[in-house]
């Protein structure tokens, strides 16, 4: 039984996923600042499971202040604000729910990619102002049979590149290792996969090794008929690099639902018509999330039953 072991959450949960942790833990919430610290404070000395998400994360500092602490879970796949060093220096394990919400994730990738390199968005704009096609004088591009670029080779990527072969799309990438088992092309930096491309699809993880891999080098060999499409992390992306390279022409279009600024809005491209921006929601959606927290609560459940977690990290 794990009704009695401490789970504090630090994310964001709507009430009827929460209340699934609910049922099977007690749980402690502390999912803005204030209510983190003051959780920590409180009951640091007894909580033994930890709920964040890669982009919230949990310190050092954090870790240190929890000596019953035994497992730290995130609710999507990425980790980079876990200190994962000072977990595993502890003895506490990591885990993450890695494929959870892949299909979600991919499928919003290919819906910002036909959003940007057609202009949909704009034609939407256009048509509330009462404009027709001869009015609004521009045609965009096809998205069949240009070849996409794949920054990163998960299992969002691999995703990603299902999805490329109904639209005849050549598929390449890039990531820290070349998969054997795989079909794609294979280029040995970002640089060179931007140069293949027409359309380019940030899906590598987060943190300090590839912050700013998408720099104004990689966006001008991407070229003035590019898009850059970004559904992994903001910092992924130099966004003043990003700004200047949509402004200058030296792209096309992009399609971003993750931003350096975050949750801030990325004001150096609000202005421009050539980009859109969702808020950080590709991995969400019903399906996704109760995926995620059925894995997670399967994780909890064997982890504190003596059983090894399935998605560790």
């Amino acid at each position: 039984m794990t009704a009695s072991i401490p789970l504090l959450v630090l994310c964001p949960l709507q009430a009827a996923y929460l209340q699934q942790f609910r049922d099977r833990f007690d749980v402690i919430v502390g999912d803005n600042d204030a209510r983190r610290a003051q959780a920590i404070a409180e009951h640091g000395p007894r909580i033994r499971a930890v709920l964040t998400i890669g982009t919230i994360g949990l310190t050092a500092t954090e870790i240190s202040a929890l000596p019953a602490l035994e497992l730290v879970h995130t609710l999507g796949v990425g980790y980079e604000l876990v200190d994962v060093a000072a977990a595993k220096a502890r003895g506490i394990a990591v885990a993450n729910a890695a494929g959870s919400n892949e299909t979600c994730v991919a499928d919003h990738a290919f819906g910002l990619l036909l959003a940007a390199v057609r202009g949909i968005v704009q034609l939407d704009t256009g048509v509330r102002k009462g404009l027709w096609r001869d009015q609004l004088q521009f045609y965009t591009p096809t998205v069949s049979g240009k070849r996409i670029g794949l920054l990163g080779m998960g299992g969002i990527g691999k995703q990603i590149a299902k999805r490329a072969a109904g639209f005849d799309m050549p598929v390449g990438y890039h990531s820290r290792s070349r998969k054997a088992d795989l079909p794609f092309e294979y280029f040995d930096s970002a640089r060179a996969l931007a140069a293949w491309c027409d359309c380019l699809v940030v899906a590598t993880p987060g943190g300090a090794e590839t912050k700013h891999l998408v720099d104004a080098q990689v966006l001008d060999a991407l070229g003035p008929q590019g898009t850059l499409v970004n559904i992994a992390r903001g910092s992924v992306v130099d966004t003043a690099a990003l700004a200047a390279a949509l402004r200058e022409g030296r792209i096309a279009s992009a399609g971003i639902d993750v931003y350096e600024s975050e949750p801030a809005p990325p004001a150096e491209l609000l202005d421009l018509p050539n980009v859109v921006i969702t808020p950080h929601i590709a991995g969400r959606s019903p399906e996704a999330v109760q995926a995620s927290v059925t894995l997670v609560l399967g994780n909890l459940d064997a982890f504190f039953n003596g059983r090894p977690v399935l998605t560790p990290v």
